[in-house]
């Protein structure tokens, strides 16, 4: 389904392990034909910049100049039967710098009847997005629904088992087990006995060609979180508290801004190109639904409805959704090889516990993306969104320019459908 082709290139400087943990920017030479292996890895550095102008609620990125997830990729194949990857991610954060290990996964490449075992951290593969970096993107960040539910993306320590199926139409299943640490429900005085393994998933995804020029992939994901549910906030909670609460809304850390026990997704993409040919020209549309249910436990329930059983004038608020929701529409339109233009809505529908009650908070976003690219390697884009929201701490209508350069060094693997 994808027309691109890589090869991989010979790591021709010796980096010491400190200048790894910090800074590691290897030198790379002639591109070699041969399979990547241990003596000879894929390697390849991502170069993320930004400028925007003004900070959008929950995302990674923040007003002025910043640094967005540059990332350091190592990958080969372990011998005949592994195949192995690494990679870390440097950002920038109220000027300073964070380093993440966001993979660092042995995969099995020899099992027999279509099933696949991977083990260690790496992203998950509920949804469509999540299990693709996001330098892949075409927008500056990824919508509403994994900023307020993943964290962005959700990558976790963990084992993954997918079968694909031998049928002539592509159908790929799969279930996963994490630690969960990112998705745990707020605990702000420490006191909860979390689960150490606290996330279970289940999905699959169904896709096919229509002709030589259209291609549709359809997917249905389940996300269990042991440690999702939120217990009762203490009744004294100062001003103090309720400040620290607003600044998660712009969390930096990769956690989930809203959890639950159970969520639900379903995604939808279809691809166009003239004979099959993307490169010059192709049209990607693209929809998602999150639905995020039991964000908290019975009894709080029980007794959030029992407060306001005989309380009129709170008859909405005991009556609020006990679930959170978001889902966005996409098309993203290369009208030639070196540029593309994309429009993306969304809209995020949650809940937000004060003390006795839940307030309900809606957030709309609308952008619109024009990229210049000079080569599948080298991105340049220029992105409006308006964001109006509800309920929301910092409740404006926002219109944000943000201007992004995204940049490929090295060898780097053909992207995902």
């Amino acid at each position: 389904m994808n027309n691109f082709h890589f090869f991989p290139n010979r790591l021709s400087a010796k980096v010491s392990a400190a200048l790894a943990i910090t800074a590691l920017v290897p030198m790379l030479s002639q591109a070699q034909n041969s399979m990547p292996t241990l003596s000879n890895p894929n390697v390849s550095v991502i170069l993320d910049g930004y400028y925007q102008s003004e900070d959008r609620l929950m995302t990674e990125r923040a007003e002025g100049f910043g640094l967005g997830e540059t990332e350091l990729a190592l990958s080969a194949n372990i011998d005949d039967m592994f195949y192995g990857k690494f990679t870390s991610v440097f950002e920038s954060h109220d000027g300073e710098s964070e380093v993440h290990l966001e993979e660092a996964f042995i995969q099995t490449m020899a099992l027999p009847n279509g099933f696949t075992v991977r083990g260690g951290r790496f992203l998950s593969d509920i949804g469509y997005l999540n299990n693709q970096h996001s330098h892949t993107d075409s927008f500056t960040s990824r919508p509403s629904a994994y900023r307020a539910f993943l964290g962005g993306h959700y990558f976790d320590d963990g084992l993954r088992v997918s079968y694909i199926a031998p049928t002539d139409t592509y159908w790929l299943m799969g279930a996963e087990v994490f630690s969960g640490d990112s998705l745990r429900a707020a605990d702000e005085h420490g006191e909860r006995d979390f689960d150490s393994t606290g996330v279970y998933t289940a999905f699959t995804k169904i896709g096919g060609d229509i002709g030589v020029e259209s291609s549709w992939q359809l997917g249905f994901s389940y996300l269990r979180n042991e440690n999702g549910q939120l217990t009762a906030e203490d009744h004294d909670e100062d001003e103090h508290e309720e400040e620290e609460h607003a600044e998660d809304e712009h969390d930096h850390a990769h956690s989930a801004s809203y959890t639950g026990k159970n969520t639900y997704a379903a995604d939808f993409v279809f691809k166009w190109a003239p004979n099959g040919n993307y490169k010059y020209q192709h049209l990607t549309l693209s929809a998602e639904y999150f639905r995020v249910s039991d964000f908290m436990l019975p009894e709080l329930h029980d007794e959030h409805e029992e407060e306001h059983e005989h309380e009129e004038e709170h008859h909405d608020e005991g009556h609020a959704k006990d679930y959170h929701e978001a889902w966005y529409v996409s098309g993203v339109y290369q009208f030639s090889p070196n540029w593309s233009a994309g429009l993306r809505y969304g809209e995020l529908d949650s809940q937000l516990q004060h003390e006795e009650h839940f307030d309900q908070q809606e957030l709309k976003e609308t952008e619109l993306s024009l990229a210049w690219h000079n080569s599948h390697f080298s991105t340049v884009r220029l992105e409006f969104s308006h964001q109006s929201n509800v309920g929301f701490e910092q409740a404006e209508n926002d219109n944000v320019i943000t201007l992004q350069y995204v940049m490929s060094l090295g060898a780097h693997g053909a992207h995902q459908f």
